[in-house]
């Protein structure tokens, strides 16, 4: 996709590189699929919203370019995580960390890239400001996760508690990232407080798209096990809207808990698009797709911010 994005995909790559250059563990084997992990796939929108954000200024390229880089960090470190707590096999189509190394080697590999993300932050960020940003945002992004485990298999689950929840571990990062990019190329503050809640908004709009794919898409094109976050007793936005319209009809399937086979969750993917839980979620992820975009439209006009409103809405029409 960042082909239709020309300064911004050189800018990119240079931020991997700049991830390969910092991980220099002796643990080869971990390093390499800590690297490819990285390298495969991804979408990189987090430092892409970064680097947006740091344009409407005349900042040092290579400094933007660390800080997105310890961004993409961060974020990789809490994908390893997940993997471990919902025992996934695979992500982007490859072999999980946690599946060819054990759990406790991935711990390890998540615990080794929050530290890489916090030297990048120490060598390049301008201001402890920035620094406060990061460690409150990780704070927030741990809490939603706490929150999310505290209701796992709850079917009394409500839209306002998967609300607070993808708030913390995905709103927060994207905020986070377009925090970064205004507030560290030398924006006003408040131009970056605005930043950072159009970035809760794409955030949200974001994870609610994907819980969707959960349920329209399949594990190829996806990359990874579809509907596995219900295995693990994670019931997301459309699964919740749908049990509101009809709470029974769901609750025979969620009994068997992980133990529920391949046939029966295609009856229940079934069940939820039958009861309007994918619908509903659309509009949800619709509603903050706007809102976000009618905050862009507030920035200054030009290139970067035709490039944010331009990605912002591309991200409510993907597959995967």
């Amino acid at each position: 996709m960042w082909h239709e994005y020309p300064t911004l995909a050189p800018e990119l790559a240079s931020a991997l590189a700049m991830i390969e250059k910092q991980i220099t563990t002796n643990n080869t084997p971990v390093a390499k699929a800590i690297m490819e992990m990285i390298n495969g796939g991804g979408k990189l929108l987090r430092p892409a919203y970064c680097l947006l954000f740091s344009r409407f200024q005349d900042v040092d390229r290579e400094k933007m370019i660390a800080l997105a880089a310890a961004i993409e960090t961060l974020h990789t470190a809490t994908l390893i995580h997940d993997d471990i707590i919902d025992k996934s096999p695979t992500r982007r189509n490859q072999v999980t960390i946690q599946k060819q190394f054990g759990p406790d080697t991935a711990v390890y590999a998540g615990d080794y890239l929050f530290v890489v993300c916090f030297k990048l932050l120490s060598h390049y960020a301008s201001s402890l400001r920035s620094i406060q940003q990061d460690s409150g945002s990780m704070e927030k992004i741990l809490k939603g996760e706490l929150d999310q485990m505290a209701t796992r298999y709850q079917t009394k689950i409500t839209i306002d508690d998967y609300l607070k929840q993808v708030s913390g571990k995905t709103g927060q990062l994207f905020a986070l990232s377009c925090f970064i990019g205004a507030y560290e190329s030398g924006s006003s503050p408040t131009f970056a407080k605005n930043a950072e809640k159009i970035g809760m908004n794409i955030g949200i709009a974001f994870q609610l798209l994907d819980d969707i794919l959960d349920y329209t898409s399949d594990d190829d094109t996806l990359g990874k096990p579809v509907c596995e976050d219900v295995r693990s007793g994670v019931y997301s936005a459309p699964l919740i809207l749908a049990m509101q319209r009809n709470r029974q009809a769901f609750l025979p399937l969620l009994a068997k808990k992980d133990q529920i086979t391949d046939a029966e969750m295609d009856d229940l993917r079934k069940l939820v698009i039958h009861h309007q839980g994918v619908v509903q979620a659309y509009a949800m992820a619709q509603k903050r797709t706007e809102q976000a975009i009618a905050g862009l439209q507030k920035l200054p006009a030009g290139a970067a911010q035709d490039d944010l409103i331009r990605l912002t809405q591309s991200l409510l029409n993907r597959k995967a």
